[in-house]
């Protein structure tokens, strides 16, 4: 029962997960972490961490890790596991296969229409906010503690994201870079 639950939840995932990976976060957060309860906020965080640092898009990725620890959480050995990691991969990617089939020979007929630039102007905006709400997710006690429960980590944990925005955004600092030094500095500091 739930590989189709996953495969229901990641479909449905994969049809308004608009704006790539990073606008998925917050769709698989909400469907993994609240809605299902298939992992706590901590599992989900760390399921981030990993999914940026390895290659391929990243809401595939967690899609992947999702599906292997919501079925591993639920009592399966790892072979169930992996099967459920498969599950989730799919049903994320099947609905941009479908459509990406589908629209791929209308779209270079129609694109310069008013309609379709419309339609695109009106999605701009939405993905955008799916960002943002990707970012403020993250932004938890168990990802930056808090002033109270232990105010070490707390200031660095703020350090380390201004220091990578700043690095990433303004110096052009190639974003693996930026990922060995927050480790480095982790693993100092923390």
């Amino acid at each position: 029962m739930i590989y189709l639950s996953l495969f229901l939840t990641f479909f449905k995932i994969g049809v308004f997960g608009f704006g790539g990976g990073y606008g998925m976060l917050s769709l698989i957060q909400h469907e993994t972490v609240v809605s299902h309860q298939w992992l706590s906020a901590a599992e989900f965080t760390d399921i981030v961490a990993i999914s940026q640092m390895t290659p391929g898009p990243i809401g595939i990725n967690s899609a992947t890790y999702c599906g292997y620890t919501a079925v591993k959480n639920a009592g399966y050995s790892v072979p169930m596991a992996i099967l459920g990691s498969v599950t989730s991969t799919v049903a994320l990617v099947l609905p941009s296969l479908i459509l990406m089939i589908l629209i791929s020979k209308l779209f270079m007929r129609y694109m310069n229409t008013r309609a379709v630039q419309s339609v695109f102007k009106g999605l701009r905006p939405a993905v955008v906010g799916l960002l943002a709400a990707a970012t403020l997710i993250l932004m938890t006690p168990e990802n930056f503690s808090t002033p109270e429960e232990n105010p070490w980590q707390f200031c660095i944990s703020v350090a380390l994201f201004a220091a990578t925005a700043f690095g990433t955004g303004y110096l052009k600092i190639n974003p693996i870079r930026m990922i060995c030094y927050a480790g480095l500095a982790g693993l100092l500091l923390l």
